[in-house]
């Protein structure tokens, strides 16, 4: 075990530690066994008899790797909780790596959800630019009264002169 891991294992020990008591010329030394699963399942929808399948093995070096060679998706109707797009709301997810499962990637397959984060980016990205330019800062302030200043005329009753 490197020292890395030793004290990986002072801070969180590992959830399963297999370890036997070997003895070696005399003396007794406990040995551990490293921690090996394996997952049988039809997840590549393949045609081939299960006896002429091959086990993929799967490490954290080639995980992606597997993961795009298999392209895995999933269809699901899904309740959607917009405004406007009440109902159900048909929605397909492709994986191709790790990453893809973080919400963030989640977001950008679903393109009512894509349009909402790119819009959020872009009030992120207006709001940074406010934060360092007050000319800008204080220009849209003034676009935002006299809008807010017109909406105003708009919904009050006409008043005409006699």
């Amino acid at each position: 075990m490197s020292n890395t891991q030793r004290k990986l294992d002072k801070a969180r020990p590992p959830r399963v530690q297999i370890t036997y008591d070997v003895e070696i010329g005399g003396a007794q030394s406990q040995k551990e066994l490293p921690l090996v699963i394996g997952v049988i399942g039809d997840f590549a929808q393949d045609e081939k008899p299960l006896r002429a399948r091959q086990f993929t093995h799967v490490n954290k070096d080639n995980f992606n790797d597997v993961m795009s060679g298999m392209q895995p998706s999933v269809e699901l109707l899904v309740e959607s909780a917009l405004p406007g797009k009440e109902g159900q709301m048909s929605v397909t997810l492709s994986f191709s790596s790790m990453n893809d499962f973080s919400p963030e990637s989640i977001a950008l397959q679903v393109e009512p959800l894509r349009a909402l984060l790119e819009l959020r980016e872009q009030l992120s990205d207006l709001r940074s630019r406010t934060a360092s330019n007050e000319r800008l800062k204080e220009r849209l302030l003034e676009l935002l009264e006299s809008k807010q200043a017109e909406d105003a005329v708009l919904i009050a009753p006409e008043e005409k002169p006699q």
